[in-house]
């Protein structure tokens, strides 16, 4: 009833399956060494199911990731589609005019923006890829957790008992390790809902990702392969109720006013799904043996759609700081954690600060702030370097990168 492992990761979603892979693929662990443990695991979609209302925007850097695990090579074609360009705008201005902003993949150099994913399609390769890399996966909850300096140990609801010299949380916004390690939490609630769904327009979304900042947040409609696109609203949560009631004709005049027409008329193709909105960081990301990655360390406004690459990049530094390790034993120390802690949780904050702030600034009615606002984004669009260092930024090619993404990467981080 008792296994030791070098590393357990608690979480089977797309953070916790591409980190146990990417320790397998970079040597950082053996195969067999590694475990994943979860008592949610999805179930295979047929493969003539509509898109799942889950989509994530992927950066070229989370695209990288994906690739060196192999998990990118997994994803049906259908399943995933390229955009070009991207619009934003202010309610008070227009996509084409003043008060907007437009990037174009050609102007940096670059193929494409990123890719939107199908939120089921990534889960599933991502699995089946730590599978291939012979990651364990142990069908079960967590609880009980306990950390020494030598060790730690998880025992399971089944019975079982798992050692470990490092633990993992990616068990997501609510993580029970995070909570069984005693590490609280701070942020706030942004008093919105997000509205999706997939709908389809009168006009050609043209490999276009488009965004208008309403003063009750922001509405995207992002490009899908078959002429569709996807619809993330996020908005106030008593507005979001109100929507939420609305028939499908009501809703359409709503939703082709609240986009100020830049698809012409949107109708619904889907049921239409509705989550609370939050900023939520973790007070500690390590603990001696114990790291947190994804949502279970930070979750920020999906107003730029960051929120999964984000997730990845935390991934890609934990294996990079991991493979500094001594031997097996060393995965936990606290000394080698404290440095993925410092690289990470810097950015992530500076990230979900940016989004508070860009946030607060777009619901402000202030005829100064809208002003501010109109001037801001058509000066950027006229500043060609600065709008560059933005693109690059939001592919993730900029800043302090783990070195397995500041290019095609290594196949072993070890020495």
């Amino acid at each position: 009833m008792s296994r030791d492992f070098d590393i357990v990761i608690a979480g089977a979603g797309v953070i916790g399956a591409v980190a146990a892979t990417l320790l397998v693929t970079t040597r950082v662990v053996a195969a067999g060494r590694i475990a994943i443990v979860d008592a949610r695991l999805p179930a295979a979609a047929p493969a003539d199911a509509d898109w799942d209302l889950r989509v994530f925007a992927l950066s070229r850097a989370s695209e990288r990731v994906l690739r060196l695990c192999g998990i990118w090579q997994g994803l049906p074609p259908a399943r995933t589609s390229a955009y070009e360009r991207m619009c934003v705008w202010d309610a008070t201005g227009q996509p084409d005019g003043t008060g907007s902003l437009r990037f174009d993949a050609a102007e940096i150099g670059e193929p494409n923006l990123g890719y939107i994913v199908e939120g089921r399609a990534l889960q599933a390769a991502s699995l089946a890829a730590a599978r291939m890399a012979g990651v364990v996966i142990l069908d079960s909850a967590v609880a009980a957790l306990s950390l020494t300096e030598a060790a730690a140990t998880l025992r399971l609801a089944d019975g079982r008992e798992l050692g470990a010299q490092l633990v993992v949380a990616a068990d997501g916004t609510d993580s029970t390790l995070r909570r069984l390690a005693g590490i609280g939490t701070a942020g706030h609630s942004y008093h919105q809902d997000a509205l999706v769904a997939h709908v389809r327009s009168e006009r050609p979304h043209a490999g276009t990702a488009w965004q208008r900042f309403l003063p009750t947040g922001p509405l995207a409609l992002l490009p899908l392969p078959d002429g569709r696109s996807s619809l993330v609203w996020s908005t106030a949560t008593a507005d979001a109720a109100r929507l939420g009631a609305l028939d499908a004709a009501a809703f359409a005049a709503a939703l082709t006013e609240a986009s100020g027409g830049v698809l012409g008329r949107c109708e619904l193709t889907t049921a239409l799904g509705r989550y609370p909105l939050r900023l939520q960081y973790a007070t500690q990301y390590v603990r001696p043996r114990l790291a947190l990655l994804g949502d279970a360390a930070h979750v920020i406004h999906p107003l730029a759609g960051q929120g999964l690459n984000l997730g990845l990049l935390d991934v890609a530094t934990l294996a990079e700081v991991l493979a500094a390790a001594d031997d097996a034993r060393s995965l936990g120390d606290l000394r080698l954690l404290r440095r993925y802690e410092r690289w990470r949780r810097s950015e992530n904050l500076a990230s979900a600060t940016a989004m508070d702030a860009l946030e607060r600034l777009f619901a402000s009615d202030s005829a100064l702030l809208r002003g501010l606002r109109t001037a801001g984004l058509t000066a950027v669009g006229r500043a060609a370097p600065l709008k560059r260092e933005f693109a690059r930024r939001a592919l993730g090619l900029a800043g302090d990168v783990p070195q397995l993404l500041r290019g095609a990467g290594r196949a072993s981080l070890r020495r």
